[in-house]
């Protein structure tokens, strides 16, 4: 796993840092070393510090990498692919180290959106590591497409919503990644596609479904069936992304989107998500019974008469999620 070590230097103020941690062991916990002492970090989200400048170094690579933004973008969480060797293709202790992290920010209240993106240039996400799965046997392939799967589904039923920041590559694993987000913004020269059948296997992790799900079935069969890639500007006429931008800009616009979704009531926009989501799998009089019950749950939420206030006081609401 990899350590980090802290290099202090002086400092005048007071400062709010956001880390990195890295979670890419199995047990998942990244572990700081102050003064010879091991601390585990799981749930805190800053390190405060007086008259020190504290700055977090990683002395090993690190393939998933966790921060959270602070000041005006409070509520962001962001997990960024870092595994440059590979080209981020997902490989067991990958996986992980994703899905600790995920566990970690379903767990965290103060989370409002969850950005999912790379640090390696040029590549959201090449797929699954076919290096290492050439030395899995069958039954270890399944368990590992499994799991890869469920963490997908994992995103999918996150209480907050999740953003795909997608520069270049995405393909395979990676693109059903981000399928597997509620949002996706990608560059002009972003590369998506599954080319599975072209190794005589089909999409494994959510592809065959989530795809036609948003791009409808004639145009998912044709690029599983032949597993074109297609660019940015095509992703976004196909209703595959969001928003397509030029190349580089794809992070700046997520977080536009972020920055507006945390101004919002935190449990409506899970209830919005949950209404969404859930009730897409039923039929229509079962899903507007399922909404109502949905808004129920608002209605005695301390949140809902802050933005009745709010709105009379012509001010900006003060949410709390509650």
């Amino acid at each position: 796993m990899g350590s980090f070590f802290l290099r202090t230097s002086l400092g005048r103020s007071c400062k709010r840092i956001s880390k990195y941690c890295s979670f890419s062991d199995s047990s998942g916990a990244a572990k700081l070393i102050v003064s010879g002492n091991p601390i585990h970090c799981y749930n805190s989200s800053h390190i405060y510090q007086s008259h020190r400048t504290i700055v977090l170094e990683s002395i090993s690579s690190e393939s998933v990498r966790f921060k959270r933004l602070s000041g005006y973008d409070s509520g962001i969480v962001e997990v960024s692919l870092d595994r440059p060797s590979t080209k981020n293709a997902i490989g067991k202790e990958m996986l992980r180290g994703l899905r600790h992290t995920l566990e970690i920010i379903n767990e965290d209240r103060s989370a409002k959106v969850l950005l999912i993106s790379s640090l390696v240039s040029k590549v959201f996400c090449a797929g699954a590591d076919l290096k290492e799965r050439k030395s899995m046997t069958p039954s270890e392939i399944q368990l590992f497409v499994n799991t890869l799967r469920s963490t997908f589904s994992f995103i999918e039923a996150l209480h907050v919503p999740s953003i795909a920041v997608i520069e270049g590559a995405a393909l395979g694993g990676g693109l059903e990644m981000a399928l597997s987000c509620d949002l996706r913004i990608c560059g002009e020269d972003a590369a998506l596609g599954l080319p599975e059948t072209g190794l005589a296997i089909i999409p494994g992790a959510g592809g065959t479904q989530r795809l036609p799900r948003l791009v409808g079935k004639s145009m998912a069969k044709e690029l599983i069936l032949t597993g074109r890639k297609i660019n940015g500007r095509e992703a976004k006429s196909t209703g595959l992304v969001n928003y397509c931008v030029p190349a580089g800009e794809a992070h700046l616009k997520a977080l536009e989107i972020a920055r507006e979704i945390i101004m919002k009531g935190p449990v409506a926009i899970r209830m919005a998500k949950k209404a969404i989501n859930e009730g897409l799998e039923m039929d229509i009089a079962s899903a507007l019974e399922f909404e109502e019950e949905c808004y129920k749950q608002l209605l005695n939420t301390e949140d809902r008469l802050e933005g009745l206030a709010a709105f009379a006081e012509k001010r900006k609401p003060r949410y709390k999620g509650e």
